[in-house]
Formats: structure tokens, sequence, C-alpha cells
């Protein structure tokens, strides 16, 4: 991956929602240019969320996501209704799909009733105009199309692009801690948990954000660390290291500089580091038995001595010198009810967009369950 690129963590998540044959499928691949989902008349075609990271222009980098209809039936049909109401968790703008001439079904208005209080923007598509089906609803969000001739598919452009403007927030991830031509020393550590020949997203994402703010950077691993300090004929502004080697770098950098990690950074960056900071108090409180969730937003190949499964509940065990019971979830997997619960410790988050940390942030909290990020834990 390039610093060019763009993450799907850092797109505009577009979803499109709707009944059976009211065309979702057929409208995606009109908005996107592609023959990115299956359509048939068979109603149910499509059967698990499609995902697809394209540039939507004049929006720009967006995920666009088409989802199972909300009228599928039987075991199978409940389970594929589940995932889209769990995509609602995800995403920044819905697109609700109906036919045009038809009134709300009970599933629409349900599922607008939800874009309402997860504070949703949503559009209302009515679709298949071209049969000369009367369009009977009104307002700023609905606009009469048709996925078969392409009529208004770029008046429906530009209202996802409106509408996604409005959901894009100025947040930095180091920037604004920063002021123009001051230097940041980045430490990262080089094992067999780092990526063979790259860096990891938020390494990444934190260097492309020094050089905008008009900042440069050097980087080094942790021997490296006091060389490079000597190095330098005034003290670096900040040092950024890895959480796994905050213990061994904090020893290394003079008390006059600031130091964070890489993962802290993401938790003020996509989430609420003031939760995640007061989460880390139960840490010392855990006793034997107590149920710990750790949940990472990515799904990748463990190593022997993986961060999540292994360093994390060691590090656990030594300070709070307790034995608690540790659960695990990665990917989207992510428990709805958590009262279960002691502790949730979360990765940094670089693989999961604001939305979706926020909604496990929200869960937390309204179940009164501590929560803390990786970084903060182990800092």
């Amino acid at each position: 991956m390039s610093l060019n690129d763009t993450p799907s963590s850092e797109r505009v998540h577009i979803g499109f929602f709707g009944m059976r044959n009211a065309g979702k499928s057929s409208l995606v691949n009109r908005v996107t240019g592609q023959e990115l989902s299956v359509v048939s008349e068979v109603k149910g075609t499509t059967t698990d969320p499609v995902r697809k990271a394209m540039e939507l222009l004049p929006l720009g980098p967006v995920v666009i996501i088409d989802t199972p209809g909300l009228d599928d039936t039987g075991y199978l049909g409940e389970k594929r209704v589940a995932q889209t109401r769990k995509i609602l968790d995800m995403i920044d703008i819905a697109v609700l799909v109906k036919e045009a001439g038809n009134d709300l079904f009970a599933e629409e208005t349900e599922l607008i009733n939800i874009f309402r209080e997860k504070d949703v923007p949503y559009i209302i598509a009515c679709n298949k105009s071209d049969l000369g089906l009367d369009n009977k609803l009104t307002g700023d969000n609905v606009i009469t199309v048709s996925a078969a001739t392409g009529e208004n598919i770029h008046e429906l452009k530009e209202m996802l692009a409106a509408f996604g403007k409005k959901t894009v927030t100025e947040d930095h991830l180091v920037s604004d801690l920063l002021r123009k031509g001051e230097m940041v020393i980045l430490v990262v550590p080089i094992d067999e948990s780092a990526p063979k020949g790259r860096l990891i997203l938020p390494q990444q994402q934190v260097m492309r954000d020094i050089l905008d703010a008009g900042c440069f950077f050097a980087t080094c691993q942790p021997s490296e660390l006091q060389a490079t300090l000597d190095s330098l004929k005034t003290p670096p502004q900040l040092v950024i290291t890895d959480s796994q080697a905050f213990g061994e770098v904090s020893k290394i950098v003079p008390e006059d500089v600031d130091l964070t990690s890489f993962s802290i950074l993401m938790a003020r960056y996509k989430g609420d580091l003031r939760q995640l900071t007061e989460g880390a108090r139960k840490l010392a409180d855990l006793k034997d038995g107590d149920k710990v969730l750790i949940a990472e937003g990515c799904t990748h190949h463990r190593q022997c001595n993986d961060i999540g499964t292994v360093k994390l509940p060691n590090l656990i065990r030594k300070y709070s010198g307790a034995e608690p019971e540790f659960s695990f979830v990665s990917g989207g997997d992510f428990p709805e009810d958590i009262s279960g619960y002691d502790l949730i410790v979360h990765c940094g988050a670089c693989m999961l967009n604001n939305k979706a940390m926020k909604h496990r942030l929200d869960v937390a909290k309204n179940a009164g369950t501590p929560i803390v990020n990786y970084g903060v834990a182990i800092a």
C-alpha cells in the first residue's frame, strides 16, 4: 500500500438498503458505473453485503455497500437481515431504495426510524420511474430515479456528494499538536509481528499528517533512538512510538520532550480518549475470574507472540496480579450485549471507520463497561 492510497477506514461509507427486488443492486451498479452486484429478477439475489472501495465523483473516495433485502425470509434470510442491520453501525450515508408508486412498507418505515435514531443522513431513491409510476413521497432527501434508463443518476450522485461533505470532520492524528517546521521522531520496531516490507497503517497515516502540517520526521528502531536524538542539533517536539516499545522508549526520551504512541493518537482520532483513559483504571482493579474482552477491528494471521492474544493478556496478568478470563473477537464481530464483561480492551481501530468505532464506544458506555485501547493500556 502506498501513502497515496486512501484506506477504506478513511472513506465515506454509503449503504444501499431496501426491499427485495426494489432495484438496489441495479442502482448500485448505475451509481458506481460497474457491475458491482449481481442482478436478476429473482428476489433475494443479493445474499450478503457487498463492499466496494472506489472513487465516486464528485464526492471522492468512498465505500459502497449493497445489502440483502429487508424482507428476506427463512432462517438464512433472518441471518442476512441481521447482517444488514450491523451495516447500519458503520455507514455515514444511507440510501433507501424503494419502488416509485408504492407507499412505505413497514420494514422501510422501521429502517428510516433507525436512520434517525443513529443520526445517519439518508436519501430515499424512488426507483423504476421508467415504468411510469408516480412518486408519492416528497422532501429534500427524496429523488426519483431509474436504474434501467439512468434517469437522475447524476443528480443522485450530487445528492450523495452534498450529504458526504456534511459527514467529513476536520479531525487530525497529530498535525494539530505541531507547528510548522517542527521535528518528530517515529520509533518503529521491526520484529516478528511487523509486516514484511511495509509499515502498518497508523504509521503511514501519522507520516502523512506530519507532512501535511509542514513538519518533518526521522524514523528509527528503539535501539537506534539514543543515537538519533544525539544526532539532532535541537531536541524534537515529539516522539511517537509503537505501544509495545513504550517502556523502553520512555527511559530514553528526555523529560522535556513529549512522548506518545501511534495507538494513543488513534484513540483520540477515532474515539474518545477521555473514555478510553478512564477505562484504563479498571486494569489495576481486575480480579481472578473477571471477564475481559479483547477486540480487534481487523483480521490477520496470528503470530506466535501476537499482541492481542498473547502479549496483552500477559501484560494484564502481570500488572493486575490477577488471572482474568479472556475472550477474543476480530473484524466486524463485536457483541451488542457486553453486560457480562468487566473490561474491554480494543485495538487502535485503524481498519474501522469513525462511525464503527463510535458505535463500539457507545455500546460500552451504555452498558457501563470500562473500555481501553491497546496503546493507552500499555502506556
